[in-house]
C-alpha cells in the first residue's frame, strides 16, 4: 500500500487486528498486575518484590517505546508490530513452560519490551491506514478496545488465576499474542516506510518541544495519571468508607466503561467538526479534575461520581490527543512520535499515583486527590484566561 492509496479509509477487516493489538497490551498489563499479589505467594514474597514486578513492564515501555517507534519509521510499522506480538507470545510462553519465580521476572520484562514494539506500531498504522478526516473515529475505536482490555484484565484475569493459577493466565496471553500476530499478518497490509530527510538531534529536540506535540502529549499524560489514580486509589477510598469489594470493584468498572463509551463518540465528533481538539482536551482535563475533586467526597456517591467523571474525561482526551499528534506529524515520522507520546503516557501512569501517594503520606488521601486535580486544572484554566484576554475587546 502506498501513501496515495492510504488516503481512503482502510476496510474494517484491516483495522480490527490493530485494535486487537491495543486490547492485548492493555489486557496483558492489567490482567497480570491485578493478580500478582494475591495468587503468587511463591514469587511475590514482599511488597518490594511486588513493586519490582509491576515496575518491570512499565519500565521497559518507558525506555523502549521511542526506540521501537523510530525503528517502525525506518523499516515499516508492520514488521515491528508482528515482531512485537510474536515476542509477547514467546515471553508469555516462557513462564508457562518454566513456572518459576525467576522466569516470572523474565516474562514480565519480555512482555513489556514486546508491548513497547507493537503498541506504537499499531498507533502509527491506525494513522497511516486512515485519512486525516477519519483519525478521530479510528483512534476512538482503538482506545475503546484498549479500555475493554483494561476493564476485562483484572476481572477475567482473576477468574483465570482462580481456575488455574498464573500459568493459565500466561497460557491465555500466549494464545492471544500468537492469534493476534497471525491475524495481523493475514489482514494488515504492508505499509512501506516513507523517505525522510536526515534529522539531527537538535531537529528532534525542536520537534518534541513544539506545542503541537507537547500539548496533546501533556493532556494524554494527565488523562493517564487520572485514570491510574482512579483505578488504584478509589478502592482505597471506598474501603475507608466501609464499602465492600463488590462496590469498589463496580466503581472501577464504571470508570473503564465510561472511558470506553466516550472514546468512539469523541472521535466521531472531532471528524464531523462538532468538537475541536483544543476544546475537547480542555474539557477532558477539567472533567477529570472535577472527578478527582468528587473523590474527596465521602461515601459511595463520591466514589461513583469520581469514577464516572474521570472515565468521561480520559475518554475525551485519548482519541483527540492521538488524532492531534497524527495530524501534526509527517507520515514518515509517525512511529517515533507515537512512541514518544506513549512515553508521556507512561510517565503520567507512574507520576500520578506517585504524586497522590506522596501527598497522602504527608497529609491524607483527600489532599492527594486535590493535588492532582489542581495540577490537571491549572493548565486549561490558564489557557482559557489567556484566550479571554486576547479575544476580549478593549473597553475603558
Amino acid at each position: 500500500m502506498t501513501a496515495t492509496s492510504a488516503q481512503r479509509a482502510a476496510p474494517a477487516a484491516r483495522m480490527w487486528p490493530l485494535y486487537a493489538a491495543g486490547f492485548t497490551t492493555a489486557f496483558g498489563a492489567h490482567g497480570i498486575a491485578a493478580n500478582l499479589g494475591g495468587y503468587s505467594e511463591d514469587a511475590v514474597t514482599s511488597l518490594l518484590v511486588l513493586g519490582g514486578l509491576l515496575a518491570l513492564y512499565d519500565g521497559a515501555e518507558v525506555l523502549l517505546k521511542p526506540l521501537f517507534g523510530a525503528l517502525a519509521d525506518r523499516i515499516g510499522a508492520r514488521p515491528v508490530l508482528l515482531g512485537g506480538l510474536v515476542a509477547f507470545a514467546a515471553a508469555s510462553a516462557a513462564y508457562v513452560v518454566a513456572d518459576s519465580p525467576g522466569w516470572l521476572w523474565a516474562a514480565r520484562l519480555g512482555q513489556g519490551a514486546a508491548a513497547s514494539a507493537f503498541s506504537p506500531s499499531a498507533s502509527a498504522l491506525v494513522a497511516r491506514l486512515n485519512p486525516a478526516a477519519r483519525h478521530g473515529r479510528a483512534f476512538g475505536s482503538y482506545g475503546f478496545c484498549k479500555s475493554i482490555g483494561y476493564t476485562l484484565g483484572p476481572l477475567l484475569g482473576g477468574v483465570l488465576v482462580w481456575a488455574g493459577g498464573l500459568r493459565l493466565l500466561f497460557t491465555v496471553l500466549t494464545v492471544l499474542g500468537a492469534a493476534v500476530a497471525l491475524w495481523a499478518a493475514v489482514a494488515v497490509p504492508r505499509v512501506p516506510p516513507l523517505p525522510k530527510r536526515r534529522q539531527t538531534v537538535l531537529d528532534l529536540a525542536r520537534r518534541l518541544a513544539d506545542p503541537a506535540f507537547l500539548r496533546p502529549t501533556a493532556a494524554l499524560a494527565g488523562a493517564t495519571a487520572a485514570l491510574s489514580v482512579g483505578v488504584g486509589f478509589l478502592p482505597v477510598s471506598g474501603a475507608a468508607a466501609g464499602l465492600g469489594t463488590v462496590a469498589t470493584g463496580a466503581a472501577v468498572s464504571v470508570l473503564a466503561a465510561c472511558a470506553a463509551v466516550v472514546q468512539p463518540r469523541a472521535g466521531r465528533a472531532l471528524d464531523e467538526g462538532r468538537l475541536t481538539v483544543r476544546g475537547g482536551l480542555t474539557a477532558g482535563l477539567l472533567i477529570a479534575a472535577a472527578g478527582l475533586a468528587c473523590a474527596m467526597l465521602p461515601g459511595l456517591t463520591g466514589v461513583l461520581l469520581a469514577a464516572a467523571l474521570i472515565g468521561i474525561g480520559t475518554g475525551l482526551i485519548t482519541p483527540l490527543g492521538f488524532a492531534a499528534l497524527a495530524a501534526a506529524t509527517p507520515a514518515e515520522r509517525l512511529g517515533r512520535t507515537m512512541g514518544s507520546a506513549e512515553l508521556g503516557r507512561e510517565l503520567g501512569d507512574a507520576g500520578g499515583p506517585l504524586l497522590v501517594a506522596a501527598v497522602a503520606s504527608a497529609a491524607t488521601l483527600t489532599y492527594g486527590y486535590a493535588a492532582l486535580a489542581l495540577l490537571l486544572a491549572v493548565g486549561p484554566v490558564l489557557a482559557l484566561a489567556a484566550r479571554g484576554r486576547h479575544t476580549a475587546p478593549d473597553k475603558i
